[in-house]
């Protein structure tokens, strides 16, 4: 059962926020060992740009890119929390940070569809 303090809003929101930053750190590794083989050997990178062709990894790079808007819209929301004078506006930055993410996603898997 969700309590109801659970089932505000702006909890849904605190939870993308922190479960995107985590996804992100996840990834942030396999990032460094691609730029890694791009210093180290050309071959390398070249297999590994040739194996993200695959369909599978590009519905990976839209959930990556997914991730990033949400964070960031997420976060824009918890600075203006923090420094603007008003709170009641609350849902309408939760939805315009996950719409802006979603057009961005969208934008995002036409570019490279």
């Amino acid at each position: 059962m969700i309590r109801a303090s659970r089932n505000h809003p702006g909890w849904w929101a605190a939870l993308g926020h922190r479960l995107s930053g985590l996804a992100l750190a996840l990834f942030l590794p396999a990032h460094f060992l691609v730029l890694g083989l791009a210093l180290e050997d050309g071959t390398a990178l070249d297999d590994m740009l040739a194996w993200t062709e695959q369909p599978l990894v590009k519905v990976a790079e839209w959930g990556l890119v997914m991730l990033l808007t949400l964070h960031l819209g997420f976060g824009l929301r918890v600075l203006a929390l923090e420094f603007l004078p008003w709170r009641d506006p609350l849902k309408m930055l939760i939805s315009l940070g996950a719409g802006a993410s979603l057009l961005a996603g969208l934008l995002f898997w036409i570019m490279v569809s």
